[in-house]
């Protein structure tokens, strides 16, 4: 099999996926109250077969996070609840960061390429500062709450970015949400809305310190430039 006839099955494979997700409406569990649900019906079975769950819990993690599924937050909450936070944490972070990993993989081997060639001239300048500062820019995208992660796990994916500076930045990157909502779930059932958890201040705050860093690096720049210059 050619490698354009793979890409095109793995494209055909995961969007069958998907559309078995929702077709099935599967979206539904992903709500607040349904996410109590499952929590309670999961207790008696963890209790018996405590390492099976959590295996079975980051598989299903990762899984859910490298396809996108709209599972994320729901398995977050719920691993709070069942693992506590430590060890909800541990198993959240880096189901989470193979998951985006893995879909930053797919999504390179489909399109890196047809990127970097067909738009090699337009956006050389893009690509060269990427390659460079790369880093910083993946870090503010995790930090700001207002983009969602499947898309930056395929943006990024088309950059030149290392697969390794993609995990160890989106996993640092995460890890501020991550510790959030996986505390929220350790109070789940007090918890009666999920803008409970994310408020506007939080949104803002997440933000601020995304672009923190990006900030001070241009000014620093400017500030060297400018000093060139006299």
């Amino acid at each position: 099999m050619s490698v354009k006839k793979l890409k095109i099955s793995l494209i055909l494979f995961l969007i069958s996926l998907i559309s078995l997700f929702f077709i099935f409406e599967m979206n539904e569990y992903s709500s607040l109250q349904n996410v109590k649900i499952q929590y309670q019906s999961l207790l008696h079975y963890y209790d018996k077969n405590n390492l099976l769950v959590h295996i079975i819990f980051i598989l299903i993690y990762i899984i859910t996070t490298s396809l996108s599924l709209p599972f994320a937050l729901g398995l977050t909450l719920i691993g709070g609840a069942l693992f506590g936070f430590w060890y909800g944490l541990i198993l959240v972070s880096f189901g989470s960061t193979i998951g985006a990993t893995i879909a930053f993989i797919i999504a390179r081997f489909i399109g890196y390429e047809y990127v970097r060639v067909k738009y090699k001239n337009q956006f050389s300048k893009f690509f060269i500062g990427f390659k460079q500062e790369g880093a910083f820019y993946l870090f503010a995208l995790r930090m700001v709450p207002l983009f969602p992660f499947f898309i930056i796990n395929i943006v990024t994916a088309l950059m030149p970015i290392k697969t390794w500076t993609f995990y160890w930045v989106s996993q640092v990157g995460m890890l501020p949400g991550t510790i959030l909502y996986v505390f929220a779930g350790t109070q789940l059932s007090e918890i009666k809305s999920l803008s409970d958890i994310m408020s506007p201040t939080l949104i803002v705050t997440f933000i601020f310190i995304g672009i923190f860093p990006i900030i001070v690096k241009q000014v620093f720049k400017y500030l060297k430039n400018k000093g060139l210059q006299k």
